[in-house]
């Protein structure tokens, strides 16, 4: 660009985004061009002033996170990645935008891209996964001081986003933490698929917000000094802030702008040349001229001095707090800590107490938190009964981040995906606790953490009818084939202490899935009852006892039911029946051994599977010719004694099943 060149302007630098963005969508002959259309002011505005970021270190840690929540809208981030130069989005991804084997995916997932924070199209989601990258930008703050630790979370959310159930919960418990650093540019265009907003909704988004102890503003969002400023004041604030940015969805479209037409679809080859025409953007189908080009890969560059002074300050730590930093950001556990599940096994096979999982869970976690000090625990409003506070784990406060509890309240839904936002910020293994049967509100956090590929805990107890008396609203039934039935999720139902504290091993090592641990509320005995170095957990399945002589028969069984199991067992024993009993605590690791494996623990004798939960599924284990004992229908209010009995899932009900294969 030479002298007499005129200055790019903050329009042109958006333009750029706008015009990507339609030319993408119209190759693909899919996708969302409006948002993008809508939001590049504002976009532009964050990244060229505001945003810490270094495209030659995408994942460094103390970057400021930006999170796409309106994730239809995927052709902003791709065209600010392409823009500001990423190693990983050239301009052929962007012409291949929606296409079979290219990073640019219809809605931003994790992986994929490196400017991708979290997976975001189920609305709601990222603005909740926002949520805990705020928190964990606050713990690891107070852990290693803000010299390490400052940075910010900015979130574009939509009108959906804001709709969504799972927002209330997110923004709700944003204001009690004062999460000060976390900054939402809300997309307020006043457009959804079906049309304007006055349809279906009438909501004041700003005295909600400020309702629940955020600072909210609205600004023209077309208006980039205006923006500016009102970013320069959130970040000010001490409590988290929402900035309403009135918007034209479609901006630029000369006939569709400002309706739900440019929501989901292509503009059309017209219109997109109305735009040309109206906005005086000269240039090709995907061409962005060099003075704009050359301005948007400075912006690009721009961190790069603030990342070099933060690996300055992290060199300047003490060695031991700066391996502990990186130790934690990479996910890797501390040396020894194994030892501690060796020494609870010890005990109980010593001490073969009698207990409820969840119980077990606790004297686990009581251990393990000392042992693993970045684990971070909670529960939806059921700590007591989930048994996920231990000593060492205090809590988390508006005022005091040093703690490692969180009282999430009654916010299942938030819980779930504010802790996939924790484990996706780095330097945290969050555990978060609810009965089973509320899974269903977690279900789409937990989907999405199997799909992100992150470790997260989820501590689910009162795991069947075995809860007794508060019936079937409570009692889980077919939520162990539903959660089994999720790709790269672990469902583990531990059947004593000793399984209960290989699962938690085995759940704390998952780098790259989340797990579901489900567990009893009534006590159960003791099953291992021998001393073994080796996690026999880790196999999904194995013969914990044999037959007295060749085997006749398998039963398999889970949890609470394979106490029930081994007494079948002694009854058939003495029936003259060998059958073998064996655990079965986490079918999907069961899936994962060879053939000869599953073979021979399966073995080829006929095969009655019993779980106190849906029968769905376990025809794979038994075979066509083989029984599985459960429910089929929902429960009943009564003691669990008497629920086991009436809907026959007994060991005289497994007697007979393998009495009657035979």
């Amino acid at each position: 660009m030479n002298d007499s060149s005129p200055a790019v302007t903050s329009t042109d630098l958006a333009h750029a985004i706008r015009f990507l963005s339609v030319d993408a969508v119209q190759k693909a002959n899919s996708g969302h061009p409006g948002m993008p259309m809508g939001m590049a002011d504002v976009a532009t505005v964050l990244f060229t002033e505001f945003l810490k970021f270094d495209v030659a270190d995408p994942r460094w840690p103390d970057r400021d996170r930006f999170v796409l929540s309106a994730g239809h809208g995927s052709m902003l981030l791709y065209s600010l990645m392409y823009l500001c130069g990423y190693e990983d989005m050239p301009i052929e991804q962007i012409k291949n935008f929606r296409q079979l084997g290219s990073n640019t995916a219809g809605h931003p997932e994790f992986g994929h891209v490196s400017a991708a924070e979290t997976t975001t199209g189920p609305l709601g989601q990222g603005l909740a996964n926002a949520v805990g990258m705020a928190m964990a930008e606050k713990l690891l703050s107070a852990r290693y001081s803000a010299d390490i630790v400052d940075h910010y979370t900015y979130v574009i959310a939509g009108d959906g986003c804001l709709m969504e159930g799972i927002s209330h919960e997110a923004v709700s418990l944003a204001g009690h933490l004062k999460l000060s650093k976390l900054i939402v540019l809300f997309d307020d265009n006043k457009i959804t698929i079906d049309g304007p907003t006055d349809l279906s909704v009438s909501d004041d988004q700003i005295a909600r917000f400020k309702a629940s102890g955020w600072d909210a503003a609205a600004v023209d969002g077309h208006d980039p000094e205006a923006v500016s400023a009102a970013i320069a004041h959130a970040k000010s604030t001490d409590a988290p802030s929402l900035i309403a940015c009135r918007t034209q969805i479609g901006f630029g479209a000369p006939n569709l702008a400002g309706t739900s037409k440019t929501h989901g679809a292509p503009l059309g080859e017209d219109e997109i040349a109305g735009m040309r025409d109206a906005l005086g953007w000269t240039y090709a189908p995907f061409e962005v001229p060099e003075p704009i080009l050359t301005a948007w890969r400075a912006v690009g560059m721009r961190g790069q001095a603030m990342r070099d002074a933060w690996n300055n300050s992290l060199s300047a730590l003490p060695s031991e707090a700066r391996a502990s930093f990186q130790s934690a950001m990479t996910g890797s556990l501390p040396k020894g800590w194994q030892s501690t599940i060796t020494e609870i096994k010890k005990k109980a096979v010593s001490e073969a107490p009698k207990m409820a999982t969840r119980k077990a869970s606790e004297d686990v976690l009581g251990e393990l938190v000392k042992s693993i000090p970045n684990m971070i625990g909670g529960s939806a409003d059921l700590t007591g009964s989930n048994n996920t506070k231990v000593q060492d784990t205090q809590p988390i406060t508006a005022d005091d981040f040093s703690g490692r509890y969180v009282y999430w309240g009654v916010r299942e839904h938030g819980m779930a995906a504010a802790m996939n936002g924790i484990a996706l910020h780095g330097g945290f293994i969050p555990y978060g606790g609810t009965f089973l049967v509320f899974t269903d509100y977690c279900r789409p956090s937990i989907r999405l953490s199997g799909l992100m590929g992150q470790r997260v805990i989820y501590v689910m107890t009162h795991d069947s009818i075995g809860l007794g008396e508060d019936g079937p609203t409570h009692q889980p039934v077919e939520h162990l084939a539903s959660l089994r039935s999720i790709p790269n999720v672990l469902v583990m139902r531990p059947a004593d202490l000793t399984e209960t504290a290989e699962c938690w091993a085995l759940a704390v090592s998952q780098q790259n899935r989340p797990t579901v641990l489900a567990l009893t509320r009534q006590g159960l005995p003791a099953v291992r009852l021998v001393e073994t170095e080796d996690n026999l957990c880790a196999q999904g399945g194995y013969v914990l006892s044999e037959g007295h002589t060749t085997r006749q028969a398998t039963v398999l069984a889970t949890g609470s039911e394979v106490s029930l199991a081994l007494d079948a067992q002694a009854q058939l024993k003495e029936a003259g029946i060998s059958a073998a009993v064996v655990s079965m605590p986490c079918c999907e690791l069961f899936d994962e051994q060879d053939e000869a494996y599953r073979t021979q623990v399966l073995g080829s004798a006929p095969r009655v599977a019993v779980e106190a939960a849906s029968t769905f599924g376990w025809e794979r284990y038994v075979g066509s010719n083989g029984v599985t004992i459960g429910m089929t229908t929902f429960g009943a209010s009564a003691p669990a004694s008497k629920l086991y009995e009436h809907f026959g899932i007994t060991a005289n009900a497994v007697v007979d099943a393998v009495k009657n294969c035979l």
